[in-house]
């Protein structure tokens, strides 16, 4: 999936803004996206009126005395995907996108998102609303500055991140402004027609389907904090995925992703769970140990009295150890400052980034089912696709319908995108009625998807072509490849950042005048968050540590033509080194996404003899891992089309091709080994 963080773009071009009016009606003639300057203004069908939540929010605004108010597209916990519940700046805005900010004034409003949006956002937004093209922090205080000089500008605590409380405070309280700390959301106020929130039961994870008991892990923290040199008494925290991996427990609030709403305060005395409590059934209760009190007894508390019980806990003799990216300003401003002891990420979102062997294992097996409902998908899609039958929404629903067949399937890991020709060029482009093409053999198709199984999180994006490709398209495929390999195959040392690394993945593209604006990867948990942070290759990542899984996918998208991305999950690995220096081993990727890319559109002519070496050696390794699975499911025909398409290219004059075979023999060998374990 398209990472969400660490965009290239700068270019700044601002849309006019214009109250709502007489608007021409929409025609197909014209366009899919707005045009704010014709007389009358033209809208396409795909916008959303927002005059009347605009109005509504400017007069809670009067009432609480601000000038401007901040609306992030996030909830609480910082979280990226969000609930119904929580999509305020989608409500105000009619942009659907994840990332974004909105601001609103008395006389304008604004929104702020990164290059993967802007066509989405312009397809979406009415012209009550400005595009800012820039989507860092620093530009929408430099606008808020230049629009209200010295004015209050109104915020949710609980909506900021400290880093980014601290991005806005400084600058606008610098400048003569003050930047007021409102903890009732005015936007909730006015939203009449707000969903209501999650209230399914949070449920426990069988032991096979875990690395540790959650008393393992509470142990773990503990004995972290015992070794901090500051001596923390107690951790607080808020990401959703933090509580889930500690407890084993899951829910289904978040979109895609199996978390519930929860904080934890855990010390070296007490456990306390910050949640719903009647969303706790009785059989989850006695697995937590609530009917007790000792230090592996957890003590439910409802989900609101988060921020009164660490306040009153900061009264005694205490220091509480709190990650920076994922608390809210809400929380930090109740907590006295010399009883803080704040990092960027907390202890549990760094020991949950590196999988254990049992979490390892887990992770292979679904990626092996995985794989196996993509072959089916890929030979569906061969048949299906001359026929003009298919259009980017049925592919979708299929490929994640195939998923749904597969053992311990949990359902998608986040909303498919399925985009064929020029709706291929943007990044996170996803299929609607009103935008949703046809597949046809003329056009590239990408497809980037993945799947929640009990035992792991999927994610793989292919790009495909049933008839001709272009020579640029080929070419510009082959480079997308060439740095996907490049970055997989690299040793580096243990404890490398990942910024410089991704460096890898773009040099075929760099080399030819090419990019893309998105980052190279993210990480991936083990039935959790599609995108798990830390992990990654920005760089306000953590250093790449054995056991880690990642994501490795660069691509290409030519405006107005096609988009390329090829996408696979690796695991950082020990590598094979004929010396050590530092007496520490030297770290590689192995791919644990197993399935083929579309030889019609590579061209060998341009790619070493390394990569063309790794990449038929790859293919063996497919066809020992997933041909069989395949035979196990009694997909015959998958199984001939997986050996067809998994032929060697020609290897010409290559170096040093049996030591190769031999090397991915050895590997295939291996994450057999591990998943039969």
């Amino acid at each position: 999936m398209a990472p969400s963080h660490w965009i290239f773009s700068t270019w700044i071009f601002i849309l006019c803004g214009c109250t709502a009016g007489l608007y021409k009606q929409p025609s197909s003639e014209e366009g899919i996206t707005r045009n704010c300057t014709s007389n009358p203004p033209y809208l396409p069908p795909t916008v959303v009126n927002t005059s009347q939540q605009l109005s509504a929010l400017r007069q809670q605004m009067r009432t609480f005395n601000i000038s401007a108010y901040i609306i992030p597209a996030t909830d609480a916990h910082m979280s990226e995907y969000i609930a119904e519940f929580d999509k305020r700046r989608e409500w105000m805005t009619g942009f659907t996108g994840s990332a974004g900010t909105a601001v609103v004034t008395m006389t304008k409003a604004a929104l702020w998102t990164d290059s993967r949006y802007w066509a989405e956002a312009e397809r979406q937004m009415d012209c009550n609303w400005e595009l800012q093209k820039t989507p860092w922090i620093s530009s929408i205080v430099e606008w808020l500055l230049n629009e209200i000089p010295g004015e209050r500008i109104g915020f949710d605590p609980f909506l900021f991140s400290i880093n980014d409380w601290n991005s806005y405070s400084e600058p606008i309280k610098s400048s003569g402004g003050i930047l007021s700390s409102i903890t009732t959301n005015l936007v909730d106020t006015v939203w009449s027609t707000r969903p209501p929130l999650p209230s399914n039961q949070i449920y426990q994870l069988r032991e096979e389907f875990t690395g540790s008991t959650w008393q393992e892990k509470v142990s773990s923290i503990r004995s972290q904090m015992s070794q901090h040199s500051q001596k923390p008494t107690a951790v607080l925290l808020s990401a959703l995925d933090e509580s889930a991996w500690l407890f084993n427990l899951r829910g289904k609030d978040i979109p895609y992703n199996p978390l519930f709403y929860s904080y934890t305060l855990l010390s070296h005395d007490f456990i306390r769970l910050f949640v719903n409590v009647t969303r706790i059934t009785p059989e989850v209760q006695k697995y937590l140990n609530t009917n007790c009190t000792g230090p592996l007894c957890v003590q439910l508390i409802d989900y609101n009295q988060v921020q009164e019980n660490v306040r009153k806990y900061t009264e005694g003799n205490v220091k509480i150890w709190i990650g920076m990216e994922y608390t809210t300003y809400g929380l930090y401003e109740v907590i006295p400052k010399e009883k803080l002891l704040t990092d960027n990420y907390s202890p549990v979102m760094k020991t949950k980034a590196v999988k254990n062997q049992k979490e390892q294992q887990l992770m292979r097996k679904s990626h092996i089912r995985d794989a196996v409902a993509m072959t089916q998908f890929l030979v569906w899609l061969e048949k299906t696709v001359p026929k003009g039958t298919v259009d980017e929404m049925s592919a979708a629903n299929y490929v994640d319908s195939l998923r749904g067949k597969q053992e311990h399937s949990a359902g998608p890991s986040f909303a498919t995108i399925s985009a064929s020709g020029l709706n291929a060029a943007l990044a996170h482009y996803s299929p609607s009625n009103k935008t949703k093409r046809k597949l046809t053999v003329d056009e590239m198709y990408l497809i980037d998807s993945g799947g929640q199984y009990l035992d792991g999180t999927t994610d793989i994006t292919r790009t495909l072509h049933w008839g001709k490709p272009t020579a640029f398209e080929k070419e510009a495929y082959t480079r997308v490849l060439m740095g996907n390999l490049d970055l997989t195959m690299l040793i580096f040392p243990s404890e490398s950042s990942g910024r410089p690394l991704e460096t890898l993945a773009r040099k075929p593209l760099w080399e030819a005048g090419l990019n893309y604006g998105h980052g190279t990867g993210h990480g991936i948990g083990n039935f959790l968050s599609i995108h798990e942070w830390p992990v990654g290759f920005q760089s306000n990542n953590i250093p790449m540590t054995k056991g880690m899984f990642t994501s490795i996918e660069p691509g290409y998208y030519h405006d107005g033509g096609f988009g390329i991305r090829i996408e696979d999950v690796a695991l950082v690995v020990e590598a094979q080194t004929k010396y050590m220096f530092g007496g520490q081993p030297y770290l590689t990727f192995e791919a644990i996404t197993l399935v083929p890319y579309d030889q019609k559109l590579i061209d060998t002519t341009i790619m070493s003899a390394t990569q063309i070496n790794y990449l038929n050696n790859y293919y063996q390794t497919i066809r020992k891992i997933i041909g069989p699975e395949l035979k196990n499911q009694k997909l015959e025909e998958e199984y001939t089309w997986l050996m067809r398409n998994t032929e060697s290219f020609s290897q010409g004059t290559l170096a040093a091709v049996s030591l190769g075979t031999m090397t991915f023999t050895l590997l295939a060998n291996v994450f057999l080994q591990r998943v039969l374990v």
